[in-house]
């Protein structure tokens, strides 16, 4: 595989043991695998970046795990940071900034998983991916892996959104949807990867099953913090359900720490439905580990993940990020999109207006300072799920 020079490997995060880049889950203990790196061989400065053009998330190759002429990319990443000073002077702090990940080649932050996913995938000579997904990961996966020349065999439930469910179509995937929920479609791809994957070569690109999809994902906070000044803000809110792109931003920011880049950490925020929230759940009574919602009960899909088998892990850092966990009801996250909207023209999928509600919930709480920058994470545009907020709007007579 061709890698980049900082990259050493991959590194469980349970038992501490080191593979070659082209293992998926631990071989010893079953763990997830983290991309390490040989910070010291990396000499990155401000300046420098300051220099190269802010046209990709590929700007920061140093810190992936392969060059950016290798990847298998549409040019996504280097998403907009809107400045909400409506939000800001509704929540009493100092200003409010929403990294709009809806601007990206298929709609959502997906893409940058998946961009770094498909080139392992390429490079180790796969002929078929697989994945099982609640919509945009899907969607990104079929997009990526045309691009790639590789087959995508995509487990969506019946849930997910016509437009996922086209676009898969589109870009050439082989689509399953699946009766029930997003456990419903795990078990599906499961059983296919046992029956066919092994004889047919299928790899995985599925969440935290590849190693590579957190650490597309870890570029939100590369370009969050740089979009700032390298002004760390004081607190991201992200809409979490696997909790893949709120681990990776943590670790790049802990990267961005150890490069001396940055001093501190932001404080890291999930925000779920309250329909669905393991990870709230298990924070708020100091565990360890999350329970599995045996009923969930929430319209915001994208993030209805009853048993996020990384809680671990992203409980770990909420903790050490000196942040929280928070959760709200489906009528305030639908109500926040549509209050987004209105106020401040950005469009915020139904799923991700989690954020707002919950940073909403976290400043009336007084989580928050007066002077604090706060951070919403956009994860997709709201054109895949509209159909979820103008039926809110009429059920109110709207």
């Amino acid at each position: 595989m061709e890698t980049t020079a900082a990259f050493v490997g991959l590194s469980c995060i349970d038992c501490g043991e080191r593979f070659d880049p082209d293992a998926n889950r631990c071989p010893a203990c079953g763990g997830i695998l983290d991309p390490a790196y040989d910070y010291g061989v990396i000499d990155l400065t401000r300046e420098e970046l300051a220099e190269r053009p802010f046209d990709s998330m590929w700007r920061y190759e140093e810190l992936l795990p392969f060059p950016r002429e290798s990847a298998i990319t549409i040019e996504e990443g280097a998403t907009p940071l809107v400045e909400c000073e409506k939000l800001a002077a509704e929540m009493g702090v100092g200003r409010v900034l929403i990294k709009d990940e809806g601007r990206n080649p298929t709609g959502s932050f997906k893409d940058r998983g998946q961009t770094v996913a498909m080139t392992a995938a390429a490079q180790q000579g796969a002929s078929d991916v697989a994945l099982a997904s609640a919509g945009n990961a899907g969607q990104a996966a079929a997009a990526y892996a045309g691009r790639a020349d590789i087959d995508a065999h995509v487990f969506l439930p019946s849930r997910a959104g016509f437009t996922n469910k086209a676009m898969v179509n589109v870009h050439g995937g082989d689509m399953t949807v699946v009766g029930g929920r997003i456990g419903d479609a795990g078990a599906a791809y499961a059983d296919a990867m046992a029956e066919e994957g092994e004889s047919e070569g299928w790899h995985s690109v599925g969440t935290f099953v590849t190693p590579y999809r957190h650490e597309g994902k870890k570029t939100m906070a590369y370009e969050t913090i740089e979009q700032l000044d390298w002004e760390v803000p004081d607190a991201v809110v992200y809409p979490t359900g696997g909790g893949v792109g709120l681990v990776g931003m943590h670790k790049a920011a802990t990267e961005l720490r150890e490069l001396g880049l940055i001093d501190e950490l932001p404080a890291m925020y999930a925000a779920q439905s309250s329909g669905c929230a393991p990870i709230v759940e298990a924070f708020e009574a100091g565990k360890d580990r999350h329970e599995p919602v045996e009923h969930p009960d929430t319209i915001c899909g994208g993030i209805e993940i009853p048993d996020p088998g990384a809680s671990p892990w992203i409980l770990e850092c909420l903790r050490e990020s000196g942040g929280g966990a928070v959760a709200t009801d489906d009528e305030e996250i639908l109500e926040s999109a549509i209050g987004v909207a209105k106020g401040e023209g950005v469009e915020m999928g139904a799923t991700c207006a989690a954020a707002a509600s919950g940073a909403w919930k976290l400043a009336d709480e007084g989580e928050f300072g007066a002077d604090d920058t706060v951070v919403l994470l956009n994860t997709a545009t709201s054109n895949k799920d509209s159909d979820v907020l103008r039926s809110h709007l009429m059920g109110k007579g709207i």
